[in-house]
């Protein structure tokens, strides 16, 4: 496989990898949640599913630098550099997503919400 033919490769699992990770943000069902159905009655379940969903679009991101993919483009300015610093604080959950976008999302709440 050719590295022209990674790059929708690796934008698509870095999209997917920030679907997983906004929706432990959103406190929503992800794919850990079925792994591990018997931890969701654990308090500090929800802010491991976010280290893992985290840990999961950080290391998806590190692939697709060494390969040289521009990932940037999927995220918006202000969430790239929270993805280069690497921390996940606090900061991070409170101001990921702009303005506009908390907005249309309740407006439009997702079809797929569980």
């Amino acid at each position: 496989m050719s590295n022209q033919d990674l790059k929708p490769f690796f934008i698509e699992k870095i999209k997917e990898a920030k679907n997983q990770f906004e929706r432990t943000i959103d406190c929503k069902h992800t794919e850990f949640d079925t792994l591990y159905p018997y931890m969701s009655e654990q308090p500090q379940f929800f802010w491991y599913k976010r280290y893992v969903a985290w840990q999961e679009l950080l290391t998806t991101v590190k692939l697709s630098e060494e390969l040289e993919v521009a990932w940037e483009t999927v995220f918006s300015k202000k969430q790239t550099a929270y993805v280069k610093d690497k921390v996940l604080d606090a900061k991070v959950l409170d101001d990921w997503y702009e303005e506009n976008e908390i907005e249309n999302k309740e407006e439009n709440p997702s079809i797929n919400e569980h």
